[in-house]
Parts: structure tokens; C-alpha cells; sequence
């Protein structure tokens, strides 16, 4: 792979540790804020909705900026966005500077996946795709873990002092390693707007909102879950981040590899297990094994749908004409799921069905991801396309 796609992948770890790292140390922020779970569970809601307004808003802002700078200051935003967190002297103040640093995440995974598909063959698109994702998944292998036990050891202010400094890191990397790439042409949104009147294109967004969803529903509420339900220790919890990181390795590998075979075939797999895995996990919750298997192997499935969704919908808006936009729009859709998970987890406990309750209600979502799935894939075999106005 060319070595700038590693500057994209040290972004990648960094907005995967300040995006994740939430799900490890959400009792310590509702301790120190004396706010109820569900209440802490906006710090994960605001940035996920945060990405949803900003990916397209600084993708439009940035489009005639050269796309390396604008990634070093994209990376500048969310080193400010982390430091604001850190310093928070309350839970409003904490949300506000969530909100900030979500603004680089789809603006700097659009623009990546974009540089990133351009620095490969055509064969090799996704899978350059995915290994700017592996910094990502990596996060969550390594950084969430070690995150979680900063924060039980120390201070959940520490772990975002530590991601703002991944933040410079990213822009020192991007600024040495990604070679001088020329300014994308003005959008206007007129035409870049074409693409969402694609049915592919709103299909596969549906899948974005709905299939990732799935597993940030659980993930969000696993510190809270585990403790009560199934009886871990705090050292577990961070244990559990481990076998959820290495399940989104395995899940990036597999969504890479697979999806340059078969697009619609990795994601009615993944789909239909990643529900199936969560449906498990809410009637076995209280096996420390079930648990854990479980948590594994929901990251995996959810995680192998990113790539393959990612190219079908930068394939579909280029049929349009107006790929740059959808790129960042689809990114904030995943976080749109995010949002939307970690709220109906959170509704579920309220609501007094349980803290393992947000399991079936990700469960839901994951099939509902698969029937749209199977609406794409038949709009696709029949090569229907909506006329596109001029």
C-alpha cells in the first residue's frame, strides 16, 4: 500500500479512540458529572450526531482547499475539539467539545477514502479503503483498552489529553507522508445533490444508518452491562474492549477482502449474523463466555459491512456524477446509526427493560439493515435506476 495511506490510518486511530474510548469509560464521566447512565450516554450521541451536520457542511467548505491541507486542518479541529473535552468543567462543556472534534471525522474520511481509492488500481479500491480503516480498528484493539484503564487508574481527562496529542501526531504525519494532491473542484450542491435521488445511493444509506447502528446499540452500554449483568470486574471491562477491537480487525479484513468479490454477498452474511450474534448475546448476558464470544463476533460482523458500503456508495454517487459529497454524507450516516444506537440503547434502560436489553434492540436494527440490503441488491440485478433531473 502507498505509505501515505499510513498518515490516513493515524488520523483513522485517533478518531476511532475519541469516537469508541466512550464505551469503556462511561461510569467514570457519570460519577464525576452525578449523572445517570443513560444521561452520560450524550457524550457518545452528541459526537455521533455531530458528524452527521458536519461531514457534509466542511465537506462544501473545504472543497476548493487542497485536499492535504484541509486534512492537517481537519486534524486541527479535532485536537482542540479533544482538549476542550479534557478540560470540560461540566457535562455541557464535555458535549460541546464532543461536538467540535466530530466535525473533522467524515470530512477526513470522505476526503481519505477518496485520496485512498485513487492511489490503487481499480481491484484494490476497497481494500486500500479498508487499511485506512485498520487505524480504526487498531484504535479499538489497542487504544480503547488502554483508554478504559486510564481512565479506571487515573482520569477519563487523561485519555482525551492523550487523543488531542494523537491529533498532532496526525498532522505532523499527514503534512510529511501524503504527497501535495491538487484541490477538488468547487461543489455545487445542485449537482452534487443528484446523487440522493439515486435509489442505490438511498438504499445503501439506509444500510449505513441501520447496520452499524446495530452494534454501537450494545457497545455504548457494554461497561454497565458487563459489571451488573454478567459480573465482570473493571479490569474486565477492558479486557472485553480488547476482544472488541480485535473482532473490528478481523472485521475490516474480512469486509476488504470479501467485499472486491462480492459486494451484496459480504453484507447479507454479515448482517444476518451480526444479528443473530446479538440476539444471542441478550439471552445469554449473564455467561461471562457467552459475553464475551459475543462481543467479538458482533464487532466483527457489524465492522465487515464498513468497506463494502463505503465503495457501493462512492460507486453508486459517481454514476451520478457527484461522488465527493456521498462519500462524507455516508460517513455521517454511519454516525447518524451511531446516534441512533446508542439512544435506543439508552431508551430500552429507561425504559426498564434491563441494561442487556440494548442486545435485542441492536438485533432489530441489524435486520432491518439486511432487508434493505436485499431491496438494493434487487434494484441493482434489475438495473433500475431513478431517472436523474438535470
Amino acid at each position: 500500500m502507498p505509505i501515505a495511506l499510513f498518515a490516513l490510518a493515524v488520523g483513522a486511530f485517533g478518531i476511532g479512540l475519541t469516537e469508541f474510548v466512550i464505551a469503556g469509560i462511561l461510569p467514570q464521566i457519570a460519577a464525576e458529572f452525578s449523572v445517570s447512565i443513560p444521561k452520560a450516554g450524550m457524550m457518545a450521541t452528541s459526537y455521533a450526531l455531530g458528524v452527521f451536520v458536519g461531514a457534509p457542511l466542511l465537506t462544501v467548505l473545504g472543497a476548493k482547499v487542497p485536499r492535504k491541507a484541509m486534512l492537517i486542518a481537519l486534524a486541527g479541529i479535532f485536537t482542540v475539539g479533544n482538549i476542550i473535552t479534557a478540560i470540560a468543567p461540566t457535562m455541557e462543556v464535555a458535549i460541546a467539545g464532543r461536538i467540535i472534534t466530530s466535525f473533522n471525522h467524515g470530512a477526513f474520511f470522505g476526503i481519505g477514502s477518496i485520496i485512498a481509492a485513487s492511489l490503487v488500481a481499480p481491484g484494490r479500491q476497497a481494500s486500500a479503503i479498508a487499511f485506512m480503516f485498520s487505524g480504526l480498528t487498531l484504535a479499538n484493539l489497542l487504544g480503547v483498552p488502554a483508554g478504559t484503564w486510564l481512565a479506571q487508574t487515573f482520569s477519563w481527562r487523561l485519555v482525551f489529553w492523550v487523543i488531542a496529542g494523537i491529533g498532532l501526531l496526525t498532522m505532523a504525519s499527514v503534512a510529511v507522508l501524503v504527497p501535495h494532491i491538487a484541490k477538488g473542484k468547487a461543489i455545487a450542491l445542485r449537482n452534487e445533490l443528484r446523487a440522493f435521488v439515486d435509489p442505490q445511493v438511498l438504499l445503501v444509506m439506509g444500510i449505513t444508518i441501520f447496520g452499524p447502528a446495530a452494534f454501537f446499540t450494545s457497545i455504548t452500554y457494554i461497561a454497565p452491562m458487563m459489571v451488573q449483568e454478567a459480573g465482570f470486574t473493571a479490569g474486565g471491562v477492558a479486557g472485553l474492549m480488547v476482544l472488541f477491537g480485535l473482532g473490528l480487525a478481523v472485521g475490516n479484513w474480512i469486509g476488504g477482502r470479501f467485499a472486491d468479490r462480492s459486494l451484496f454477498g459480504t453484507l447479507f452474511v454479515t448482517l444476518a449474523a451480526q444479528g443473530l450474534v446479538l440476539l444471542v448475546f441478550w439471552a445469554g448476558v449473564e455467561s461471562q463466555w457467552v459475553a464475551s464470544i459475543s462481543v467479538f463476533l458482533m464487532a466483527a460482523f457489524g465492522f465487515a459491512t464498513v468497506s463494502p458500503i463505503q465503495k457501493l456508495v462512492m460507486e453508486r454517487a459517481s454514476h451520478a456524477g457527484a461522488p465527493t459529497m456521498a462519500a462524507s454524507v455516508n460517513i455521517g450516516m454511519f454516525n447518524l446509526g451511531n446516534a441512533l444506537g446508542a439512544w435506543a440503547g439508552g431508551v430500552t434502560i429507561a425504559a426498564g427493560f434491563g441494561l442487556a436489553s440494548p442486545n435485542w434492540a441492536g438485533a432489530i436494527l441489524s435486520f432491518i439493515a439486511l432487508g434493505l440490503a436485499f431491496l438494493a441488491w434487487q434494484s441493482a440485478r434489475k438495473g433500475y435506476i431513478l431517472p436523474i433531473p438535470e
